[in-house]
């Protein structure tokens, strides 16, 4: 029998060491040992707070699912600046309907809900989206049937004095701003109905025959603004979301969002919110990334996505953040919007056009949430 080499059994008993080590060090971050981390849009410190106490209990810790269910939760029952949860952001009838999104990094597995009426608990609903259907994406009273059906607590008013009240004042001030363009009469409530501007020249000779030209119409009040009239008007309490982002102690990725809309916006309108990659994604390999501002223009772009994929080739979590908000700028100046990033290792970064943009962290090597200010 050939006899045994020590130095082989030595090489071989270290690379089996070492790979254990790699495999059970999970989250560590290299030399920082900061997971497990908890990231949120906007100095929403109650929220991470609670998304904090589920991450960094027992053993290995709660899953980063549970605690992001557990951030946005608390965000929804605190109704944080009036645009998450019930009782703010009311549309154009005076309704509050809710959207929310939740994805699972490990397993890519996404739940959401959209334009959700009557049930309060948003972020809950798309979590059983996750886990009890094939499906990714509810929406209307469709999703409203099925999170009742499924044991949430409704149907239930979601509007709030506060949400009638600014309601009333938008009625009271015919209902400006708002978000038509391209129709007439402007100035007031409605109804609405589009201006068309006839491409055929029999069409165009009648309208000029009857004193209507194109210029004309392009001259009358009863045009509403362009089309980025509505951007001055967008800020955190009238047009935001909770974004959060969670690594859990085992390095498995979550991400979530929670929001109640566009304040004013047109029956049926969906933003980004419950929309994968565009407020927010996150896979166990790369990171995550969350968003918030103008979802409508925003949407267009999938800038969390973006910002992921970039991280994935290379990219540091500042750079994919600012990459991702120049792309849109390029093509909307005046939009405005943020994004934060936050790759494997724990490290984050923030970027933003158009307002001064806050985040908030927690890890292991902090004593409490420290809040992040982003400058454009």
């Amino acid at each position: 029998m050939a006899r045994s080499n020590p130095g082989l059994l030595l090489g071989l008993l270290l690379l089996r060491l070492n790979w254990c080590l790699a495999v059970d060090g999970g989250g560590a971050e290299e030399g920082g040992g900061v997971f497990p981390v908890v990231v949120s849009t906007w100095p929403f410190r109650e929220a991470v707070r609670a998304a904090w106490d589920v991450v960094k209990t027992g053993g290995a810790g709660g899953s980063a699912v549970d605690a992001v269910v557990a951030g946005c939760s608390a965000c929804e029952e605190l109704r944080c600046d009036g645009t998450v949860g019930p009782g703010g952001s009311p549309d154009e009838k005076g309704e509050t309907t809710l959207d929310a999104l939740i994805m699972n990094g490990k397993t890519m597995e996404i739940g959401a809900v959209a334009a959700m009426r009557y049930v309060k608990d948003a972020i809950m609903a798309a979590k059983l989206v996750m886990e009890h259907t094939g499906h990714t994406l509810l929406v209307g009273e469709k999703a409203t049937s099925f999170a009742i059906s499924m044991g949430l607590a409704g149907p239930t008013n979601l509007s709030s004095p506060e949400s009638i009240e600014k309601w009333s004042n938008w009625r009271q001030n015919n209902c400006q701003p708002n978000f038509w363009k391209n129709v007439a009469p402007a100035g007031n409530c409605g109804p609405y109905h589009p201006i068309n501007i006839p491409k055929d020249p029999v069409k165009s000779a009648v309208w000029e025959n009857q004193g209507i030209t194109c210029q004309e119409w392009l001259q009358n009040d009863n045009l509403l603004e362009p089309t980025s009239s509505h951007f001055n008007s967008v800020n955190r309490h009238n047009h935001d979301t909770i974004s959060m982002a969670v690594i859990d102690k085992m390095g498995h990725v979550a991400v979530g969002t929670s929001t109640n809309g566009a304040t004013f916006k047109i029956p049926g309108r969906v933003g980004d919110g419950p929309i994968p990659g565009s407020s927010a994604y996150g896979d166990d390999e790369v990171g995550a990334c969350g968003a918030t501002g103008d979802g409508d223009i925003m949407m267009r772009f999938l800038p969390c996505y973006q910002v992921v994929e970039s991280m994935r080739l290379g990219m540091e979590p500042r750079d994919a953040a600012v990459d991702a908000i120049s792309r849109i700028a390029r093509k909307y100046p005046d939009f405005v919007g943020a994004v934060f990033a936050l790759n494997k290792k724990g490290v984050h970064a923030g970027a933003c056009h158009g307002w001064t943009f806050q985040y908030s962290v927690r890890n292991s090597s902090m004593q409490d949430v420290e809040v992040i200010t982003v400058t454009p």
